[in-house]
C-alpha cells in the first residue's frame, strides 16, 4: 500500500502574495484545517512542504505552500499533485477504501476470469466511476462504483469482486 495518498493538485497563484489555488481530491475538505505539512512525489522521492491553510471556497482550496511568497514562487509547483501521509488521513468508514489503494487491482467474475485492471476513478457526480484497463480476452471498460456491482474488495489479495450481470446493464465498454 501507498504511504502517502494524493488530496490535490496545486492550479495556479492566487493573488501577489504567494497564494495558492488547490483543487481538492480529499473527500473532507475540513482536513485541510488540520494539515500543516503536506508531500511532494518526485521521481520516488518524497519532500515535506509546509502548507498553511488561507482558506476553502466554492470547492478550492487557497493556501501557503513552502517558502512562497510571490506568485513566481508559486508557479514552480504549478500542476504539481499534492499528498499527506496515511497517518494524516481521513479515517476510513466500513466498507470504505482509499482510491490509492484500489487502483491496481484485478476486477474477477464469479468464475474468477480476470475482466480488468482498475487503471483510474473519476469522481464528478454522486457515486465514482471505475475505469479498468483491458485485459487478455477482454474489452477495457468503465461502470459507476455500486455494490451491486462491485460487491467485495480484498486488498490483500488485490482483487475486486464483479457481479457480471450487473456489469453488464451499466458498464461501458471500449469498442
Amino acid at each position: 500500500m501507498n504511504d502517502y495518498l494524493m488530496i490535490g493538485e496545486v492550479l495556479k497563484p492566487q493573488g501577489l502574495k504567494g497564494e495558492c489555488k488547490i483543487k481538492p481530491c480529499a473527500a473532507d475538505l475540513s482536513l485541510f484545517e488540520t494539515w500543516d505539512t503536506l508531500y511532494l512525489l518526485r521521481k520516488g522521492e518524497v519532500f515535506p512542504l509546509p502548507f498553511r491553510l488561507s482558506r476553502i471556497h466554492e470547492g478550492f482550496v487557497y493556501a501557503f505552500l513552502g517558502a512562497c511568497r510571490s506568485p513566481q514562487d508559486v508557479e514552480r509547483y504549478r500542476g504539481e499533485k499534492l499528498y499527506v501521509d496515511r497517518a494524516h488521513a481521513a479515517p476510513l468508514q466500513e466498507g470504505e477504501h482509499y482510491i490509492a489503494d484500489l487502483v491496481g487491482c484485478t476486477a474477477v467474475d464469479g468464475q474468477g476470469r480476470s475482466l480488468g485492471i482498475l487503471k483510474e476513478v473519476l469522481q464528478n457526480g454522486p457515486v465514482d466511476t471505475w475505469v479498468f484497463s483491458a485485459v487478455p480476452g477482454c474489452r477495457a471498460f468503465m461502470a459507476p462504483a455500486l455494490l451491486r456491482v462491485f460487491p467485495e474488495v480484498d486488498l490483500d489479495e488485490r482483487i475486486i469482486r464483479v457481479d457480471a450481470s450487473a456489469l453488464e446493464e451499466v458498464a461501458v465498454f471500449e469498442d
